[in-house]
């Protein structure tokens, strides 16, 4: 392959990270990325979107985890150059010349995220991953301006390691497989600013036992129980953080909130900023796209609190003041009372179509067994003292009861004034009764008529 490099810095630029204690900035590159307009826009987008209504402290952005993904692929690098140097073709080591490819790479994953990503992407028909090779490759970013300097094909080349299309797996893998830089470097992340302690495993061990082999990387026996302590807090934080009850309630608020403002702006009765009526007009351009940020949508928001709309100033309201909707959780079976009970939320003056909603948050803590296909995973291999490899939950009964497995709930958000009965009588409790019949614990439920008994 071509030799990449770039200028080093004649004194190494440090920055102080709470996950990572340090961050080591040695290329010119890399620190000229860094001050991009494009990268800083990075400092303006939340890493977990609405889940600082439920954990405060996660208030972290996706500029800290960029170069925290960026860091973790810089000691890596380190450690293969130093260890696992190649030295012939084809030898299945490490091949140093990758290193600024795959440094930019991980630096530059997550560039094309959006506000509130995931529900903006599913309401506006936005892909991060096409955005970010888009940034990456469009001769009038910065970023792209930036990556020429290193070569005229290099913005490409980084684009198609996030796009999981350049030939060497083990520099794809190093930020896209089941134990890459950006899971590990998010998992701790989001773990330190959410203040919870089982998201943390032992990155310190992993980094001392990874290794790259000639399809991509793996573990030695020494770096096992760390890999499967990893596994684990991933489950434990999807189940915990990610997929929090309260957490999910907002982001239904937040979907349902844009939802009614599209609804409006089409009509032509909506106040909105210039960036997003584009949006909502279906007419955006990349300039459009890096303009907007959390900011952008919360004045946004902030401006609609007034709206003569009803409907989109009650969601205003509730999602920038936290007025989470209440949930219930449904299966196969209870499914079919949901349209019973969104008829008894509409007698009780509240449209269903924005203020219930049928939310699912599933997760596969991990898969072996997927190797191709839209949810592709690869497998952790682990390396035997004969060179042999072998699949992880192989080897530990812990992820072996993990794989394959789907962990997560479906849940039912409506009004939580459905839950709630006034001690002077109200014209709705005789509703609100009705509807409390099917809720027990948490669950919806079927009404069992008592069994009769015969004397």
């Amino acid at each position: 392959m071509a030799e990449f490099n770039s200028k080093k810095l004649a004194k190494e630029v440090v920055l102080r990270d709470p996950v990572h204690g340090y961050i080591h900035i040695e290329d010119q590159v890399v620190l000229d990325l860094l001050k991009t307009k494009e990268f800083q826009r990075m400092r303006r987008i939340k890493q977990l979107g609405p889940t600082a209504f439920v954990f405060p402290g996660a208030t972290h952005t996706r500029f800290e985890h960029n170069l925290g993904v960026y860091e973790l692929t810089r000691r890596i690098c380190d450690i293969f150059a130093k260890k696992y140097p190649t030295q012939r073709p084809g030898d299945g080591l490490w091949d140093d010349n990758n290193r600024l490819l795959v440094e930019c790479a991980g630096m530059l994953h997550d560039i094309g995220h959006g506000p509130y990503s995931h529900t903006f992407e599913h309401l506006f028909n936005t892909n991060h991953e096409k955005i970010g090779q888009k940034i990456i490759t469009d001769s009038n970013t910065e970023i792209n301006q930036v990556l020429k300097q290193v070569a005229p094909n290099f913005p490409e080349l980084v684009a198609s390691v996030i796009a999981k299309t350049y030939p060497n797996p083990q520099v794809v893998k190093m930020i896209s497989s089941q134990a890459d830089a950006d899971r590990m470097d998010y998992l701790e992340r989001d773990a330190y600013f959410t203040g919870v302690t089982y998201g943390e495993f032992d990155l310190s061990r992993i980094l001392q036992e990874i290794r790259p082999y000639q399809d991509g990387i793996c573990f030695t026996m020494g770096g096992m129980h760390a890999v499967e302590d990893y596994i684990a807090s991933r489950y434990q934080m999807y189940q915990q953080v990610y997929f929090h009850r309260v957490g999910r309630s907002m982001e239904v608020l937040l979907q349902h909130l844009l939802e009614r403002a599209k609804t409006i702006y089409q009509q032509g009765n909506l106040q909105v900023t210039p960036s997003l009526a584009r949006f909502l007009a279906g007419s955006w351009t990349l300039d459009d796209y890096l303009k907007l940020d959390d900011g952008v949508m919360e004045t946004n928001f902030s401006m609609w609190t007034k709206s003569g709309d009803p409907i989109l100033a009650d969601l205003a309201n509730r999602y920038l003041y936290r007025k989470p909707l209440a949930s219930v959780r449904i299966n196969h079976e209870t499914k079919n009372l949901l349209p019973k009970l969104k008829d008894l939320i509409k007698q009780a003056g509240f449209d269903p179509t924005y203020y219930t909603a049928t939310n699912s948050a599933f997760d596969e803590p991990y898969d072996a067994y997927k190797p191709s296909g839209k949810n592709a995973n690869s497998q952790i291999e682990i390396m035997q003292d004969d060179g042999q490899l072998i699949e992880l939950s192989q080897l530990s009964p812990l992820v072996r009861a993990l794989n394959g497995t789907i962990q997560g709930d479906e849940r039912f958000f409506f009004p939580k004034t459905m839950l709630s009965i006034s001690d002077e009588p109200q014209i709705f409790d005789p509703l609100y009764e009705q509807f409390q019949r099917y809720i027990r614990n948490g669950e919806l439920r079927y009404l069992r008529r008592p069994k009769r008994t015969t004397e």
